[in-house]
């Protein structure tokens, strides 16, 4: 096999070039997904097909983390995760703080009813290709405010000292084709007493002296 000519060689050279400047201007978002009992965490400059997780391999940067290490942490871009079942959903997702995310459903599994407590999220997005036919939902919880930008950190908006929003996400609704649904309700103090039957309010640490607007996504 003849060795490519150097006109060739340049315009492949100026392609990579070209890539490389492009994918360095794309602002990355993060993918974490599970499989056989571990969890990659990846940073991606291009959308991936849901699922194809040799394909995130490959495009993203991925690193493999441990259950036991996972630390809180909050999201302020796109966030998009890829599971089989809840166990780790709690782990990644229980009172973090995340504005955007994006959950796959990669099984076939019924899921428990169970339900996942979210700081901060405004935009839902749910993929249950694996076990239905539907096209992807997208559900916008709360909007920025007027003349602000959409991908402005939620904790510098104004109220979110005197409000804050936690949303409790309903996991057997990836068991059903029905639409993606949610109310909200503003101005609740006093979390455990207005919810007693949610667990995670006698182990995690509610500010008594906040007002918060609860949304309940099923």
């Amino acid at each position: 096999m003849a060795p490519p000519s150097g006109h060739s060689f340049l315009l492949i050279s100026l392609g990579i070039f070209a890539f490389h400047c492009f994918t360095r201007g794309q602002k990355n978002s993060t993918l974490i997904f599970t499989k056989e009992n571990t969890i990659r965490n990846c940073s991606c400059a291009a959308d991936i097909r849901d699922c194809d997780y040799s394909l995130a391999n490959l495009m993203c940067s991925c690193k493999t983390v441990l259950p036991f290490a996972i630390e809180q942490t909050s999201y302020s871009g796109h966030l998009t995760i890829w599971f089989t079942d809840t166990s780790a959903l709690g782990l990644l997702l229980n009172f973090t703080l995340v504005q955007d995310l994006k959950l796959s459903l990669c099984g076939t599994n019924t899921l428990p009813t169970e339900y996942l407590a979210i700081w901060g999220l405004k935009r839902l997005r749910i993929n249950t290709e694996a076990r239905h036919t539907s096209p992807e939902q997208n559900l916008l919880i709360h909007s920025a405010g007027e003349g602000e930008p959409r991908d402005k950190p939620l904790a510098s908006h104004t109220g979110w000292q005197t409000s804050m929003y936690v949303s409790f996400l309903d996991m057997t609704l990836f068991n059903r084709e029905s639409s993606l649904k949610s109310f909200s309700i503003e101005n609740v103090a006093g979390m455990a007493n207005n919810f007693p039957y949610f667990p995670y309010f006698n182990t995690f640490p509610i500010l008594s002296n906040k007002s918060y607007v609860v949304t309940f996504i099923y």
